[in-house]
């Protein structure tokens, strides 16, 4: 039985990766915020400690003997987080688990990176050496606690990298704005919708991360964890409507006034300190390539994902149904 720590696990990707660990059989703890939900950890058996990970003195007060460290924990973006909230909780609370896992000689510290330290793809599909180039403040600051990460790792902590595509399936509600819109009839492509995407279905994630903090061949290395193909976006919406039974959309809209439509919506709505109902990070979503290749995950560490895209959007389909949130 191994002791292990997971930061992030009140989250989709991190409660998931518990409910593993302890169907596993391993001896699980936590380290969560006072105000986090903890009642599905608890049920299951994780000892849920209060500890703010931005402080260096409540992480080495609460660090025990961990064999295992799985870093999930990120601010992730909303529209109008601060650059010092991304830097605090991506780099500096990154740092001080780092710290405290070398002084406490962790076998091995798995964190969670994101593929969107690479930012657009310009010749897809990127690999794991392919270029850094973050697109805002949320991916520079992973960038930067990725960098940190595999400096420690250089330095003699034993540890891997892992950079998660688009994560979705039952639990999660990020892909609601694609699967509402559809599901009543009203989806609207801004573009052509030949962009590529890459998403992962949460059990092959949970799969590859713990190939991430099994084998020896991960230890210093970066992994793509993804679904076995991309898709375009236009592929990607029609499989939706399918699953969901209805007719595939053909409308769509030019990109070009949207985008500028947005610059100048978020301009006035931060002026006003309001959400603007439409920005440019979520237009540039139907612009950007996204797609990555996951053949070193595969060859190093026999990753493979079972759940075909159609069958993750079917599961998924069918749990946003069961809450009443299509």
């Amino acid at each position: 039985m191994d002791k292990i720590l997971v930061t992030g696990a009140t989250g989709f990707t991190g409660k998931a990766l518990c409910e593993r660990l302890i169907k596993n059989g391993d001896d699980v703890t936590a380290f969560v915020r006072a105000s986090s939900d903890t009642d599905r950890l608890q049920e299951i058996g994780v000892h849920c400690v209060q500890a703010d990970i931005t402080d260096p003195a409540a992480v080495d007060r609460n660090f025990k003997r961990f064999d295992l460290v799985y870093h999930i924990a990120a601010a992730y973006r909303t529209e109008h987080s601060t650059v010092d909230m991304y830097h605090l909780v991506n780099v500096d609370a990154t740092r001080n688990l780092l710290e405290a896992a070398k002084k406490q000689g962790v076998r091995r510290f798995i964190h969670c990176s994101t593929v969107g330290v690479q930012g657009e793809i310009n010749d897809p599909p990127a690999n794991e050496a392919y270029r850094f180039k973050p697109g805002d403040h949320y991916q520079e600051s992973k960038k930067e606690g990725e960098l940190l990460a595999l400096k420690f790792f250089k330095d003699g902590l034993p540890g891997t990298v892992f950079r998660p595509v688009g994560i979705y399936g039952p639990g999660d509600t990020r892909f609601l704005k694609l699967f509402k819109p559809v599901a009543k009839g009203m989806f609207v492509m801004i573009g052509r919708g030949d962009v590529l995407y890459h998403m992962t279905y949460i059990d092959d994630l949970v799969d590859g991360i713990l190939l991430c903090g099994s084998r020896p061949e991960a230890l210093g290395e970066v992994f793509t964890l993804g679904g076995e193909r991309y898709t375009t976006l236009r592929e990607l919406v029609d499989t939706i409507a399918e699953v969901l039974g209805k007719t595939k959309t053909g409308f769509s809209i030019p990109y070009m006034p949207v985008y500028l439509a947005s610059i100048i919506c978020d301009k006035i709505c931060k002026k006003i300190h309001v959400s603007p109902p439409i920005y440019p990070r979520r237009v540039e979503f139907f612009s950007k390539d996204r797609a990555f290749s996951i053949e070193k995950a595969k060859r190093l560490l026999g990753y493979a994902p079972q759940v075909s895209l159609s069958d993750g959007l079917s599961r998924t389909a069918a749990w946003y149904k069961r809450e009443g949130l299509i």
